[in-house]
């Protein structure tokens, strides 16, 4: 169990304690290495390299869990790590030669002006919306968390935190769970614990990644599930909420598993989530099943099985409101990125140009 041991401190990874991470140790496999990994890993191993798993990335370098204890080693060439990948450190244990396939990825559009996506964790089996109660929840944010959550490949799940705050948790849950079909929905309370047993079942032997914005007491949850202490912070008079994590790192379950804390996310924008889209909104699918026509927009077409839902109210019409907005971002942002795409092939192809015309092939 994951309890029995700790992270450590980073330290040096010696040629002799490479050779004992290829047999797939206790401490990997509580950390989720298991039988398809090790055949992945295999290739590595018989060069005598290393295998561990990203507790924490900070700049250029990362912390890596590995039966030998904690090292501290540079990104490489292997690809840019992310807290929950598999890295493959170099001979040496200072750097990361490779990452083992990602099996499921939580991933947001970049902050930056690029049309890229940013992993905020990797390898999660669970991700868990928070959101507090001690503020009417956004129903739209939430379902925008959930497309993220659903696209990455993990099971998503609503956890609904600070239920000692308000009466009426479960008439809460109730409107939630309306905008959140196929998903989980928790009421929980770290101050009595009130449903913490239910949520430690779920998170139990699993990687759980937290995502909710700032002041959903993402880090007062962790440290009930974990029992570790984790920095918390109090919310902000405007319930926003203040960034009390301010990187994602691993941290172990004490029945077997561990879980991803994340920073608050003051804004979540969407990055490849045409499959996310459709699971989240799993009940407009399975209306626009019905349409009249197959490229029906649900707008104002005749024989549209969506707005005949939204009429009789089966459907909320503040609910298509949500998916016509999300699916817009969504193309927008994939409208951006085949942009990018288009322009990166016209500069690769200006630079081969321009060297065929520096060096012309000789005349036969």
């Amino acid at each position: 169990m994951i309890s029995e041991f700790s992270f450590g401190s980073p330290s040096v990874l010696s040629s002799s304690a490479s050779a004992d991470l290829s047999a797939g140790p206790a401490v990997l496999v509580a950390l989720g290495w298991d039988a398809d990994r090790d055949a992945e890993f295999a290739p590595y191993a018989d060069r005598g390299l290393a295998v561990g798993r990203v507790s924490r990335v900070d700049r250029s370098l990362c912390e890596v869990v590995t039966a030998a204890g904690t090292v501290r080693a540079a990104h490489g060439t292997g690809g840019v790590p992310c807290t929950g990948d598999w890295a493959v450190l170099t001979a040496d244990g200072t750097a990361v030669e490779a990452l083992l396939t990602r099996r499921t990825a939580v991933t947001r559009s970049s902050a930056s002006a690029r049309s890229e996506g940013q992993v905020l964790a990797a390898n999660v089996d669970l991700v868990l919306v928070v959101v507090g109660l001690d503020v009417e929840p956004d129903l739209g944010r939430i379902e925008r968390l959930l497309a993220v959550a659903w696209d990455s490949g993990a099971q998503p799940a609503v956890v609904l935190t600070k239920a000692d705050t308000v009466d009426d948790a479960d008439d809460v849950r109730a409107d939630v769970e309306t905008s959140a079909p196929g998903a989980d929905v928790l009421v929980v309370s770290a101050v009595d614990g009130v449903g913490l047993d239910v949520l430690a079942a779920l998170a139990s032997g699993r990687t759980v990644a937290l995502i909710g914005t700032s002041g959903a007491g993402k880090s007062t949850l962790a440290a009930a599930l974990t029992g570790a202490d984790l920095e918390t912070g109090a919310v902000r008079q405007d319930g926003k909420g203040r960034h009390t994590t301010t990187w994602r790192e691993l941290v172990p379950l004490p029945g077997g598993g561990v879980l991803v804390d994340t920073p608050g996310l003051r804004g979540v924008g969407l990055y490849d989530v045409e499959d996310g889209l459709d699971l989240a909104f799993a009940d407009i699918e399975g209306y626009a099943a019905d349409c009249r026509f197959t490229d029906c927009t649900h707008v104002a077409e005749p024989g549209c099985a969506v707005l005949d839902a939204v009429e009789t109210g089966a459907l909320p019409e503040r609910r298509l409101e949500s998916y016509r907005k999300l699916r817009r971002e969504a193309e927008w942002i994939a409208s951006r990125t085949d942009q990018r795409l288009r322009a990166e092939r016209a500069r690769q192809w200006k630079v081969i140009h321009k060297e065929m015309r520096r060096n012309p092939s000789p005349k036969k």
